[in-house]
């Protein structure tokens, strides 16, 4: 898969991304059914803070995967700061400013677990891996920008249905959420098309390309949990 695609400068927040298993994928969440919102055309300036302070991005509910009737469930996701890692940490000063378009920032691959399937006799395990980023963009609605990297989501399913869906295949994706500031802040996915390669044998939707994902994410603030991790102009 190509290099994701590079996004203005620097900082910003989590957010989680996902993918489903059976008979015919795409990924869909607990969020709501919305339209994801469409991107800026033309990029106001953005500040992401409080800036120099990590973030973590912690599942609000439930990650719902769907291709038709068929449906995937993760009750546990986040993205949080490692000590091995520059990932989730909003910039310094001045570098989380942009003064014509988003605050960009690498996270940490989101984790994915307590996945369950709607048909029977099927588990699923989800696997995430390399150089995750999210972009903030101010405006109304503010807009996060989360770019899986090639290959960077996994989902497996064992039992009557053994099949590997894998997101972003061949090039880096993009995730369009919406972002509220709060206490804690949310970040939201709706109804968000995603690529996918589906292989696998018997019960495997192996002609679904693009998979749709919602969840709702709570960031928030872990180098100060009194503050608030907000974007604004």
């Amino acid at each position: 898969m190509t290099t994701p695609r590079r996004l203005r400068p620097r900082a910003a927040l989590a957010c989680g991304a996902g993918l489903a298993v059976a008979a015919a994928l795409t990924l869909t969440g607990a969020a709501g059914a919305q339209t994801a919102p469409a991107a800026t055309t033309e990029a106001g300036s953005t500040t992401v803070t409080p800036a120099g302070h990590s973030f973590a991005a912690t599942l609000n509910g439930k990650a719902t995967f769907k291709a038709g009737s068929v449906t995937a469930t993760c009750t546990a996701s986040s993205s949080k700061p490692s000590d091995d890692s520059t990932g989730n940490r909003i910039p310094e000063a001045p570098g989380n400013q942009n003064p014509a378009g988003p605050v960009t920032s690498p996270i940490n691959a989101p984790t994915y677990t307590g996945c369950t399937a709607s048909i029977p006799g099927v588990t699923t395990t989800v696997e995430t891996s390399g150089a995750w980023q999210v972009s903030m963009q101010n405006g109304s609605p503010i807009t996060a920008t989360l770019t899986i990297p090639t290959g960077g989501f996994v989902l497996k399913s064992t039992g009557l249905a053994n099949c590997t869906i894998t997101a972003a295949p061949t090039a880096a994706a993009d995730i369009v959420a919406t972002y509220t500031n709060g206490s804690p802040s949310k970040l939201t996915v709706s109804n968000a098309g995603v690529p996918v390669k589906v292989e696998g044998g018997l019960g495997c939707p192996t002609s679904a390309t693009t998979s749709v994902f919602n969840a709702v994410y709570d960031v928030t603030d872990t180098t100060d949990p009194g503050s608030q991790i907000t974007v604004s102009d």
